[in-house]
């Protein structure tokens, strides 16, 4: 019962709080307010820079592999297991997918900067 009135509340309050969220910024706009601002002075270049999709892409590239590296780091701790051999199957096995992950994106040019 306590579970069921605890989701209830949650999810009313969620939901309540979604709403004023988009609702409550359009009651005070105005064209001065959505222009980008700069010290009082008229913007000189446009707010948006683009960016380049390459940059993005090895970004999301090194998060992956950074996300990996990471839970490589835990190996040392986890040769403390019971079960050695699967410990160590499974971490060769997860070294070898990110070898051959390594392996395609350079193949594929996705670390290179020059198009």
């Amino acid at each position: 019962m306590n579970l069921m009135l605890a989701l209830t509340v949650n999810t009313l309050l969620t939901a309540l709080l979604t709403i004023i969220m988009f609702w409550l910024p359009q009651l005070n706009s105005y064209a001065e307010k959505a222009n980008p601002y700069e010290c009082g002075f008229d913007p000189l270049n446009p707010a948006r820079i683009p960016f380049s999709m390459k940059f993005f892409l090895v970004a999301i590239t090194f998060l992956l592999f950074d996300l990996e590296i990471a839970l490589l780091l835990s190996l040392p701790w986890a040769l403390q297991t019971a079960n050695l051999p699967t410990m160590i199957k499974t971490s060769i096995m997860f070294i070898t997918i990110l070898a051959l992950s390594l392996a395609y994106e350079w193949t594929q040019k996705g670390l290179d900067w020059t198009e």
